[in-house]
């Protein structure tokens, strides 16, 4: 089984592609098969952000694994004008949906519901087989429920959290 540890360094050749979905390339812990039918064991850092097409690891046995994204079924989203495309962002993120941004388009996992809010809302709304490579979110830790104030979950980079007291953590 081919396993995978780390990141290798940009530019290195890949002498294995893996082909994912958006879904697999956000986990840090996966077995999957390579496309020339390889197993592969990933493990990741935890809290590393989702793999991106293009992106090479560095398998333990030495060799380069390439990534690449498997298109999925997407919804293209555009409107008339930049203020009706806000305002489609603005409910989609209001629902935590994961929403790649483009210039002049949004696109997001193909889902009939908000299909049809976004067509209320105006928008031209195209089904679309491509690669996903949404937002990872201001804080780059994705989206969590651990509201707690003694919760385990950390936002990155540290610059973000605070005290107790909520005085600004500086790290010192």
């Amino acid at each position: 089984m081919l396993t995978i540890t780390r990141h290798a360094d940009p530019g290195e050749h890949g002498d294995v592609t893996l082909t994912l979905s958006y879904e697999l390339r956000s986990k840090t812990r996966l077995r999957t098969r390579s496309a020339d039918g390889e197993d592969v064991a990933i493990f990741l850092p935890s809290g590393s952000p989702p793999l991106a097409d293009g992106d090479r690891l560095q398998a333990n046995d030495g060799r380069v694994v390439r990534v690449c994204a498997q298109p999925e079924a997407l919804l293209h989203v555009s409107a008339i004008n930049p203020r009706e495309l806000n305002r489609a962002a603005y409910h989609l993120g209001n629902r935590h949906v994961p929403v790649q941004v483009g210039e002049g388009w949004l696109r997001l996992g193909a889902d009939s519901v908000l299909q049809g809010m976004l067509e209320q809302l105006g928008m031209l709304v195209q089904p679309l087989l491509a690669p996903f490579q949404p937002e990872s979110g201001a804080y780059g830790g994705g989206h969590h429920h651990s509201h707690g104030k003694d919760s385990a979950f950390q936002y990155a980079p540290r610059l973000h959290q605070f005290r107790r007291d909520g005085s600004p953590d500086d790290g010192a």
